[in-house]
């Protein structure tokens, strides 16, 4: 009857993980009877933890709103597209965020870019960071709705607190002077305190031509590159390739 007042209790303190851990311990008794009180309780604590941090991860991912649930495990390093694996896991650890740098990923359709940005986006999301995803032509028009209904501020301060900003396929529409305005004043925000991850088809000697007007250009090019580190990827769309490959085994059976 203790115990259950007890698991009860834990519960309503929203202590789930502990809650849930000792269920487990009353319920496999023969399982922890050796262990101290002190390990018995290291256990409801880790579990805890454990619970928190699934938790926070779980939101963290939902609040992104990633267009790929890309698992860093699941990436294919054996396809000829120039991804060097030893600098892809340097990404990976996150360090590039909490230095505030920032990482350009370019290359043809079908190459991955998007799910190698989702990825490390994902993996963010793993080690505590705030991730925001956008395709760039649709933040460009909701910047602008913005701009008429008075939430620009607004939103410019949610996206200057996000730990990381992706912008997927950048550079594919022409640019109107409010949208390289309202890039800049995002760009100007997050330089040397926030990171920003780009995808685009568009070689990063082409971005100032794609931007427009030089001024701003230089401008929001400048922040972007600063401290950037770039993925230039290449070769075949692997969309083509595993269509290929899906045609022999179908040919095959």
């Amino acid at each position: 009857m203790l115990n259950n007042q007890t698991i009860q209790t834990l519960r309503q303190l929203k202590l789930t993980g502990m809650a849930d851990a000792l269920e487990q311990q009353l319920a496999q008794p023969s399982t922890h009877a050796e262990l101290s009180f002190d390990e018995r309780l290291a256990l409801l604590v880790d579990r805890e933890k454990t619970y928190r941090d699934n938790n926070k991860v779980a939101r963290l991912l939902k609040a992104a709103k990633l267009k790929l649930q890309a698992n860093p495990e699941d990436i294919d390093y054996s396809h000829p597209r120039g991804l060097n694996r030893s600098q892809f896991a340097d990404l990976l650890s996150s360090q590039w965020i909490h230095q505030h740098h920032n990482v350009l990923i370019t290359g043809p359709t079908g190459c991955g870019k998007t799910y190698l940005g989702c990825a490390l986006a994902n993996q963010a999301c793993r080690h505590g960071l705030s991730v925001r995803y956008f395709r760039t032509s649709r933040l460009l028009e909701a910047l602008s709705i913005a701009h008429g209904d008075g939430r620009f501020a607004k939103l410019i301060q949610q996206l200057a607190k996000t730990d990381v900003l992706v912008l997927d396929d950048w550079g594919l529409e022409k640019l109107t002077l409010g949208q390289r305005n309202d890039l800049l004043e995002i760009m100007e925000d997050r330089h040397g305190l926030r990171s920003t991850l780009i995808t685009s088809q568009l070689p990063v000697t082409q971005w100032h031509k794609a931007i427009g007007d030089a001024t701003l250009a230089d401008a929001i090019l400048d922040r972007l590159l600063h401290n950037s580190h770039k993925l230039k990827l290449k070769g075949e769309s692997m969309r083509k390739t595993r269509s290929t490959i899906t045609e022999v085994d179908q040919q095959e059976c």
